[in-house]
C-alpha cells in the first residue's frame, strides 16, 4: 500500500494550495514575493546546471535510436495526445483546464523519478540520465516554441513571441550555463549536499505554486471549477498516461529495442517534469492566472508517481523470475550431464 500513498512533496504541494486557498498572498506583497520567487528559480535552475556531468551527456549521447524515441515520444508524441483531447472540450473539460493540458504535454520529462524507477526496473541507466538531461535541456528551447505552435493551431490563446524566449532563457537557460560553466569546480561539492540543497529545489517550486495559486484564488479559481471539473482533469490525465505507457513499452519492442533500454524509454518518455513545469508557467503565461495552469500537471505528477511505481516494480518481479528460471535451468542441465557421463 505504501507505493499508493503520496509522497512528501506531494503533501507539501496539497498543503501549499490549501494555504494559497485560504491565505492568499496579494498587493504590494505578492510582488515582493514574485520577486524572491524569480531569484530560487534562477538558483534551482543553476544547481541543475550545475549537477549535470559533462562526462554523462557524452557518453549517453552515443545511444541516439533510444535518445530520438524518448525525444520524440516527449515532444511529439505527447502534444499530438493533447490536441487530441481538444475534442473535450467544452462538453468534458473546461477551456482553462485542457490548456493546462495542453501545456504539461509539451514539458519535458523528469529527472530525478525516472532514473530512479529505470535503476528500480533494471533499465538502462546511463542513458537514462543521458536522456532525462537532454530532455530538460531541450525543453528549454521547444516548450515555448510548441505553446506558441499548438495554442495558435488550437486557438486557445497564448503562444509563443520573443519576448518569452528571452524571458526562458534570462531566467532558466542563463542561470543553467552559469552552473554548467562552474561544473567542474562545484559539481562535486553539489552533488555531495543534495540533502542540504534539497530544499532549495522544492521550496522554489512550492513558493511558484503558492504565488501562482494565491493569484488565481484573488480572480475566483475555485469559484469557477467544479468538483466534476477536477474529476474529469484526473481522467484525462490517466487516460493520456496509459496511453502513452503502452504506446513506448510496445512501440520500443517492435522497434528491437532490448528489455533494458525499453524500461528507459518507458519511463523517461512516459514523465512529464513538474520541476521545469511550474517554472516555464510562471514565465511563458506571465501576467495570468497560471493557477488553473499547473492544476493538471499538479495532479499528473502524482499520478505518474503511483503507476510507474507499480510498473517498476513488475519489472523487477519478472527479472527476478527470469534469473530464478535460469538458474534452475542451468542446474537442470549440469544434472543430467553429469547423469550420462561416465564416471
Amino acid at each position: 500500500m505504501r507505493r499508493f500513498l503520496p509522497d512528501t512533496f506531494t503533501i507539501l504541494l496539497v498543503l501549499t494550495v490549501l494555504t494559497a486557498s485560504l491565505l492568499p498572498v496579494h498587493g504590494a506583497a505578492a510582488g515582493y514575493f514574485g520577486i524572491a520567487t524569480d531569484i530560487a528559480i534562477g538558483l534551482l535552475f543553476f544547481l541543475h546546471g550545475a549537477r549535470l556531468s559533462r562526462e554523462v551527456v557524452i557518453s549517453g549521447a552515443l545511444h541516439w535510436r533510444l535518445h530520438l524515441a524518448i525525444l520524440l515520444t516527449t515532444f511529439g508524441l505527447f502534444p499530438l495526445l493533447g490536441l487530441a483531447m481538444g475534442a473535450l472540450v467544452p462538453t468534458v473539460l473546461p477551456q482553462a483546464l485542457y490548456t493546462g493540458i495542453l501545456f504539461l504535454c509539451v514539458l519535458p520529462s523528469t529527472v530525478q523519478s525516472s532514473i530512479a524507477f529505470t535503476s528500480i526496473a533494471g533499465g538502462n541507466v546511463p542513458a537514462a540520465i543521458c536522456s532525462a538531461s537532454a530532455s530538460n535541456i531541450f525543453g528549454m528551447f521547444l516548450t515555448p516554441l510548441l505553446v506558441g505552435l499548438l495554442f495558435s493551431v488550437g486557438g486557445h490563446g497564448g503562444g509563443f513571441s520573443w519576448t518569452v524566449l528571452e524571458q526562458i532563457m534570462l531566467q532558466l537557460l542563463a542561470p543553467f550555463i552559469a552552473g554548467q560553466l562552474l561544473q567542474p569546480w562545484i559539481g562535486n561539492w553539489i552533488r555531495s549536499k543534495k540533502k542540504i540543497l534539497m530544499p532549495v529545489d522544492r521550496g522554489s517550486i512550492l513558493m511558484v505554486v503558492y504565488s501562482a495559486f494565491s493569484a488565481s484564488v484573488v480572480e475566483g479559481l475555485w469559484h469557477t471549477f467544479s468538483i466534476a471539473d477536477i474529476a474529469a482533469v484526473i481522467v484525462a490525465d490517466m487516460l493520456l498516461l496509459a496511453l502513452v505507457l503502452c504506446i513506448t513499452m510496445f512501440g520500443s519492442r517492435w522497434l528491437g529495442f532490448s528489455r533494458a533500454d525499453e524500461i528507459t524509454i518507458t519511463f523517461c518518455g512516459s514523465k512529464k517534469s513538474l520541476a521545469s513545469g511550474v517554472p516555464m508557467a510562471s514565465v511563458i503565461f506571465a501576467g495570468q492566472g497560471i493557477g488553473a495552469i499547473v492544476l493538471p500537471l499538479m495532479l499528473f505528477h502524482q499520478i505518474q508517481l503511483m503507476a510507474c511505481a507499480v510498473i517498476a516494480q513488475k519489472y523487477a518481479d519478472a527479472a527476478h523470475r527470469a534469473s530464478a528460471r535460469s538458474v534452475a535451468e542451468a542446474e537442470r542441465l549440469q544434472e543430467e550431464a553429469e547423469a550420462i557421463s561416465p564416471t
